[in-house]
């Protein structure tokens, strides 16, 4: 098993908070009652970090970037399934920075106009994030633009830190904590900060097992990248940072179908009339659906991550 990096100290991860804090928004808890949800004994704490500038978390990550590192002329270059590429987008846009995004043909046309409407360059072809990021990649070696990877840089990683962070601080009482993985950024940045302090479970889509692969394999492995949440959370395998922090700090990894993501949104909406993608729905799935079932009296925070949707037919 792999060492931590030494860079993902605590020092670091405070830092990087200070750093960013005036660009992003402190997103805010919501305490509910399991029973509203058919989850009798459980008390329920949501981070509503979709409710971060662009739509998601990642707006922490593509802002760290660029305030931490020197951007040369040619400007920043991220590829994404669209949540990375509206917040690399937003923070290149307040920042004053140029952007180049690659998306594949399975972004969802909410995030590709997202980016648009933030005055980046967009690019579209392939059919998965591999693809976007193997034409990033040759984009950045040819112009010298900065390259925001999705996932798998230090710097990412300690910018989605800060979600955890702020979790922690804002409801010390937590338990256990659910987070969905794509790439595995967020639950790496998270994971680095909470070091075993909270139960922290993995969620997966089925048809996009990339921690689950690597967990079993010990190394990341391709997996399968589809289902309804392939526009974030089906990477073709988790970042090779990441794995190390997940081996030793995520507790359990499960994995959840399409139908119970799509429940998920639906009793969000239900319940608390929140508009939550099927990525930012994923982690409470797993929970709704029994895929990881709590003892009776904890409290649970679950992580609701993005809400890049215009589509609301799961009302």
């Amino acid at each position: 098993m792999k060492e931590l990096d030494p860079a993902l100290s605590s020092t670091a991860m405070e830092a990087a908070a200070r750093r960013i804090a005036p660009y992003i928004r402190h997103t805010p808890i919501l305490r509910v009652a399991g029973e509203d949800f058919g989850l009798a004994g459980v008390h329920l704490v949501f981070k509503l970090e979709m409710l971060q500038h662009a739509g998601s978390f990642k707006s922490r990550g593509a802002f760290y970037h660029m305030l931490s590192r020197t951007v040369p002329a040619a400007g920043v270059v991220a590829a994404s399934g669209g949540n990375h590429g509206a917040a690399v987008a937003f923070a290149a846009q307040r920042l004053g920075v140029r952007a180049r995004i690659f998306v594949p043909t399975v972004a969802s046309p909410a995030k590709i106009e997202q980016i648009r409407a933030y005055g980046a360059e967009l690019e579209i072809g392939g059919d998965r994030y591999a693809d976007a990021l193997e034409a990033s990649e040759a984009f950045a070696s040819g112009t010298g633009a900065l390259q925001i990877h999705a996932f798998d840089q230090i710097d990412t990683l300690l910018g989605q830190s800060t979600v955890g962070a702020e979790f922690e601080a804002d409801a010390p009482d937590l338990d256990a904590m659910l987070v969905a993985v794509g790439g595995g950024g967020l639950i790496g940045g998270i994971a680095a900060w909470l070091r075993n302090r909270v139960t922290l479970v993995g969620v997966e889509p089925e048809a996009a097992p990339t921690l689950a692969y690597a967990l079993k394999a010990g190394r990341p492995v391709d997996a399968p990248a589809g289902g309804i949440a392939a526009d974030s959370l089906a990477p073709r395998r988790v970042g090779e940072l990441v794995l190390p922090i997940a081996q030793q700090y995520v507790r359990e990894s499960v994995l959840v179908s399409d139908e119970a993501i799509r429940e998920s949104q639906a009793a969000l909406w239900r319940v608390l009339r929140l508009v939550v993608e099927p990525g930012g729905a994923a982690a409470f799935a797993a929970l709704l659906g029994g895929a990881w079932r709590p003892r009776p009296g904890q409290t649970i925070g679950v992580l609701l991550c993005g809400a890049n949707t215009s589509s609301v037919n799961f009302v």
